[in-house]
């Protein structure tokens, strides 16, 4: 086997590009102004965030490669689960990620979003399916926290806070898949606090472990009588084992197999049956019949979670491939003579070609999450009403997009990583291969791309009258201006203005033909979102390319000309090469072809 070259420790995201965008793009320390956010200072942040990249670039990373070899697996009677977790997840729980965003009345920390959205990035890009078992654990207690009652809160949220249990949601039935409306998993009143529970779930991601005590699902199930569809589901708290006074007994929860998954190999996909012998519990959470509005809220996190794993396994293969490129001797300088030096592969128009796309849209993705993760402190925590209102309807539009293109093209970008590593690119031996499968995860979790095209235009468009849209491009002109006070390419600027233009005509185009066919009108979703992303990333270059100019401007502790350097190539490339899809995209939408919509099924 060749020898491997010595490429240097992967960085996993460069910390420069975390401090410019907390405090040179999204100003951070004005959060801490905020009454919930009065005990911490960029002091405090940077504290913790030193503490995550020691485990991160240290016992995550390291045990990453051993994870995705032996994944969890089922042994007839419960799932294993890496050895390692039993070390890696109170570490996880020390650092946070089980509560810190959560309110201090609740257990939690009431640490920023967009803070603790960096730290799970860090933790993800080193080893993402052991990163989840915290996130998804935080997502189960945060639906109890919410609409649980009091008892529900003390004796289910508490210990999944305080990381002594993990926690699941349990949405997907064999024969419903993402059809949640058809759900049959049935739930039988009792005289008791409980119902009776039975059915079946599959593709339950952490649905069971060998290293916590407990995990407590949070299930859709179908009360007895219940409406049909949608209306008729209720959420229950199913944890696999039932306090009893203060004993855990079994509750009937039973692990039946592990799916085999191309990633994310660490964290195990299961199918669960509860109610096998007929003694599951299943305690209710809120009001029968809501338990969609109150999932949705889980949901919604867990996509702008997505996003974030999407991100963050972008950038890690992005830098593993970058330093492959800088130590790769190959080939010869076009310049050069025939019998010259080699050079490294870094040299080639075509490789820096591969490394400026991976960069573009691995770092604006990146950008994109913490955005949203800063909208989701306002939408909170905001002082004034109308501030509040703003954040929440910009992180609803904004939330299938940056689910989406994270990954979407986080996939691409991956893709390109082992296309720079070439021979070795597909190989086990070198690890851009297994974050690309990592990453193909991403565009199925929490909802297709196409369920997210269809949220996007139906819900956030459609549904909004196009306020929505007016929202944005009100937060786009002030964009803007900024980048013109800035000295932002003009002609960027223009650009990004023309197509907010194009995007809003061409939604109207669309919203009178859906109100004739909906069918029509829905056709091209899957367009529109592309179109649409690009839009926002553009969006998301100029804000990064007016910082960057700042810097330059400001000079001083912070005039690192070629990181600088580096942001205004990539809004440069953006704009050059994917904001004229804007129009194309536009153009085909309203020509609606419908060749796909017309194909009788036997021509497929």
């Amino acid at each position: 086997m060749t020898k491997q070259l010595n490429i240097m420790a992967n960085p996993l995201i460069r910390d420069r590009l975390v401090d410019f965008l907390l405090n040179e793009v999204l100003h951070v320390s004005d959060l801490c102004d905020l009454p919930e956010f009065e005990d911490y200072s960029t002091e405090t942040f940077d504290l913790l965030l030193d503490s995550v990249r020691k485990l991160a670039r240290g016992p995550m990373f390291e045990t990453y490669r051993e994870m995705n070899d032996a994944p969890a697996h089922f042994d007839g009677k419960r799932v294993i689960t890496s050895e390692r977790m039993k070390d890696l997840y109170p570490r996880l729980v020390e650092l946070g990620m089980t509560n810190a965003t959560r309110p201090k009345d609740a257990g939690g920390q009431q640490l920023p979003c967009v803070i603790m959205g960096v730290c799970a990035a860090y933790l993800s890009a080193a080893n993402v399916s052991a990163t989840c078992f915290a996130t998804l654990s935080i997502g189960a207690g945060h639906l109890i926290e919410a609409f649980g009652s009091h008892i529900l809160r003390e004796r289910y949220m508490a210990p999944i806070y305080s990381g002594e249990w993990t926690g699941t949601m349990a949405l997907t039935e064999p024969h419903a898949g993402s059809s949640l409306g058809d759900v049959a998993t049935k739930a039988l009143p009792t005289d008791g606090e409980h119902y009776l529970i039975s059915g079946s779930k599959i593709f339950i991601s952490g649905g069971d472990n060998s290293f916590s005590e407990n995990i407590v699902h949070l299930a859709l199930a179908r009360i007895e009588g219940a409406p049909a569809g949608i209306r008729g589901i209720s959420l229950f708290v199913v944890p696999a084992k039932r306090l009893e006074g203060t004993d855990l007994v079994d509750n009937d929860v039973t692990p039946t197999g592990t799916f085999h998954k191309m990633g994310w190999r660490a964290l195990p996909s299961i199918a669960l049956t509860f109610g096998e012998a007929g003694d599951c519990h299943g305690y209710l959470v809120g009001e029968p019949h809501r338990g969609m509005r109150y999932m949705f809220q889980m949901m919604n996190e867990a996509r702008i979670g997505v996003g974030l794993h999407a991100a963050a396994t972008a950038l890690v293969a992005y830098e593993e491939s970058l330093a492959y490129a800088k130590e790769r001797p190959q080939g010869r300088a076009l310049k050069g003579k025939a019998d010259g030096p080699q050079v490294n592969i870094i040299e080639h128009a075509d490789v820096r070609r591969m490394l400026l796309r991976q960069k573009a849209i691995s770092e604006s993705a990146f950008a994109l999450v913490l955005i949203c993760g800063q909208y989701m402190d306002l939408s909170r925590y905001a002082t004034e009403a109308a501030e509040r209102e703003r954040a929440e309807k910009l992180l609803e539009l904004l939330t299938p997009v940056t689910k989406t293109f994270a990954a979407e093209q986080g996939f691409e970008s991956n893709a390109l990583a082992v296309q720079v590593l070439g021979g070795a690119g597909y190989t086990s031996e070198y690890l851009p291969e297994a974050w690309l499968r990592d990453q193909k995860l991403n565009s199925i979790h929490e909802g297709t791309t196409g369920i997210q095209s269809l949220d996007l235009l139906a819900r956030k468009v459609f549904g909004t009258g196009g306020a929505s849209l007016v929202g944005f491009a009100k937060e786009i002109a002030l964009t803007i201006e900024a980048g013109k006070s800035a000295g932002v390419e003009e002609s960027w600027l223009k650009a990004l203005e023309t197509a907010t233009a194009d995007v809003g005509e061409l939604s109207q185009v669309l919203g009178m033909r859906a109100m004739a066919d909906a069918e029509a009108g829905m056709r091209h979703s899957h367009d529109y979102l592309d179109m649409f992303g690009t839009l926002v990333i553009g969006w998301v270059w100029v804000r990064l390319a007016t910082a960057a100019s700042r810097g330059i401007k400001n000079g001083g502790a912070r005039a690192d000309k070629s990181f600088y350097d580096g942001q205004l190539r990539c809004a440069q490339y953006w704009f050059a090469n994917e904001m004229p899809r804007v129009k194309e995209l536009a153009r085909r939408i309203e020509v609606g072809d419908d060749s796909y919509a017309a194909m009788d099924h036997d021509s497929f």
